[in-house]
């Protein structure tokens, strides 16, 4: 199965760790102080998706597993974390184990949180992070550079190419950009992924608000147009969410759940959004396997092949894969039964070369 990891990064007190508990529906601390969070936190989160649920309903089926994404709280980021400020090095590596990251920027104004930065201003917020980013990895790839100098001086043809796109990405970094806006070849890319470099991760900016305070969006704040304008201009994913009324909603569900989130004064489900924005950032998909026993949602790379997301069941899959049963999971409710799909001929027969689509329900032949 494809891996969803996501590290929750941000400035101290922004609202990460409260953000986690409601996620995970676990309770790690969530001081006003910085540093709350010293060592990574780990929940499994299950993906909201309605269509896993009604194929399950479809099928009368007696287990039902969601696909889930990790969220590893990380500890705030301070100014200097770079160069070890604050517990900088243990968090940029726990940043760097992660497949994406999600930084939580505060959009609210509250004198009973203390800010670090003893001012709200989350697009100012934003540059110290990325910049912490940013200066960690122009370190990986200087180092990396040095390395390759005996290679290249070998005639090593990789090496070479390897120099090149390092370059280029290095260039990128002393502009104060993140490294995943370098123009780079297909060939580039596989050298610098292997550095696993930080601003080359997939960024969701989580805008976290608070219901019944001063929320920079609700009054047009200029400091929310600036990061607007920023994130626009970006082409950057970001999503508005509130975290504290999440968290306080946390062990409830259904019509109760809504009701108290109405009460508290909160609107539409940021988290679930939330879920499926850092999904879709990862390029994955959902495939189905439905049946009396299990209904179950699976995760792949978007772009695999049958014999691939057979892997995501099982290694043996890719190597024993003879033919795949494929019916799309709309068709397949929409015709009342299995039989009935394949009368229609809505349920085909697709080999290796068949590319799995984002809602496929699947039986594997093997």
């Amino acid at each position: 199965m494809a891996k969803l990891s996501i590290g929750i990064v941000g400035l101290p007190n922004v609202g990460k760790s409260t953000l986690f508990n409601a996620l995970t529906k676990k309770n790690v601390l969530a001081a006003n102080y910085p540093f709350a969070t010293i060592d990574p936190s780990v929940g499994v989160v299950p993906v909201p998706d309605d269509r896993l649920y009604k194929l399950a309903e479809f099928s009368k089926t007696q287990k039902t597993i969601p696909a889930i994404v990790e969220f590893v709280d990380i500890a705030g980021l301070v100014k200097g974390a770079s160069s070890g400020e604050g517990l900088g090095n243990k968090f940029l590596t726990n940043i760097r184990e992660t497949d994406a990251i999600l930084e939580i920027v505060r959009i609210f104004e509250d004198t009973n949180i203390v800010h670090v930065g003893n001012a709200i201003n989350p697009l100012s917020d934003i540059e110290v992070i990325n910049l912490e980013l940013i200066i960690a990895d122009q370190e990986t790839v200087a180092k990396r550079i040095g390395n390759l100098q005996k290679e290249i001086k070998k005639g090593d043809k990789d090496a070479v190419l390897e120099h090149e796109a390092l370059l280029k990405v290095e260039k990128t970094l002393s502009e104060g950009r993140l490294a995943a806006k370098t123009v780079l070849t297909d060939k580039e890319i596989v050298f610098v992924r292997q550095l696993n470099l930080l601003t080359m991760k997939a960024i969701l900016y989580g805008l976290n608000k608070k219901s019944g305070g001063k929320n920079l969006d609700e009054i047009n704040d200029e400091r929310f147009q600036k990061l607007i304008s920023f994130l626009e201009a970006e082409k950057a994913n970001y999503v508005i969410i509130d975290a504290k009324i999440e968290d306080e909603l946390k062990d409830m569900e259904g019509e109760e759940k809504e009701m108290f989130r109405t009460e508290l004064g909160g609107k539409d489900d940021g988290i679930d959004q939330l879920i499926r924005h850092a999904y879709d950032l990862l390029g994955l998909i959902t495939y189905f396997t439905t049946g009396e026993k299990e209904t179950r949602a699976w995760t792949i790379k978007k772009g695999w092949t049958a014999p691939l997301a057979g892997t995501a069941i099982h290694t043996d899959f890719k190597d024993k894969f003879i033919r795949a049963e494929v019916v799309f999971w709309s068709d397949l409710l929409g015709a009342g039964s299995y039989g009935a799909a394949r009368e229609k001929g809505l349920v085909r027969t697709e080999g290796k070369e068949y590319v799995v689509k984002d809602g496929d329900v699947m039986e594997f032949k093997i």
